[in-house]
């Protein structure tokens, strides 16, 4: 085997050996997060994400705009089996009530899995330390996490050993306290519906 050919199969037995390790190789990733819900709220929510794996952590940086006051929750939401998440367009509005309800989302993109608050790894939802809109309707959130310790909190929880960035959606969520809502927009038990609401999502894609 000449010099240049040991090298290549070097290399690749590397990539092999790195994929098997199921923890995600240095990669940019983003979502361009779009409205939902936005003609029933009055408020179109959008934004941009980056999500950077390098050195072993993952950097999340998210800009939003568009956002009724207050505290919004956001996390990636995706299949633990692997299946490929996607957002909802309106024909997952299954009841037909012009929403679409956290509920209703869940065939196409899965369950919350990582959100990004203040202590990502811990998988906790219930948070005060979510990003809370200003006056303008924007708001600004930047982590940095070891992703070791993200994984290995995906796995005890859902068995689901790595990130697969490419394979999620990023929701936020959240109307004001006052905003009227039909009883047929549904919510996780004993979590208000205005505080469950997708107000906007995104698909994850690695960075041309």
């Amino acid at each position: 085997m000449t010099p240049k050919a040991s090298i290549a199969l070097l290399g690749s037995l590397l990539l092999v050996w790195t994929a098997g390790q199921g923890h995600a190789a240095d990669a940019v990733f983003v979502a361009k997060l779009q409205p939902l819900n936005a003609s029933k709220i009055g408020a179109s929510a959008s934004g941009n994400a980056r999500l950077e794996v390098a050195d072993g952590k993952l950097i999340v940086s998210i800009d939003l705009a568009g956002l009724p006051p207050g505290m919004h929750l956001q996390h990636f939401h995706g299949f633990p089996s692997g299946q490929d998440a996607t957002c909802p367009t309106s024909e997952h509005d299954g009841n037909g009530d012009g929403y679409i309800d956290l509920i209703e989302t869940e065939p196409v993109a899965g369950t919350t899995m990582v959100p990004f608050h203040a202590h990502p790894a811990t998988l906790e939802i219930p948070s005060d330390s979510y990003p809370v809109a200003d006056e303008h309707g924007a708001a600004h959130y930047e982590k940095t996490e070891v992703v070791a310790d993200i994984e290995s909190a995906l796995k005890e929880k859902f068995k689901a050993p790595v990130l697969a960035l490419e394979k999620r959606v990023i929701f936020v969520h959240g109307v004001e306290s006052s905003t009227a809502l039909p009883d047929s927009v549904k919510s996780l038990p004993g979590v208000p519906a205005h505080v469950t609401i997708p107000i906007a999502c995104g698909k994850i894609e690695a960075e041309q």
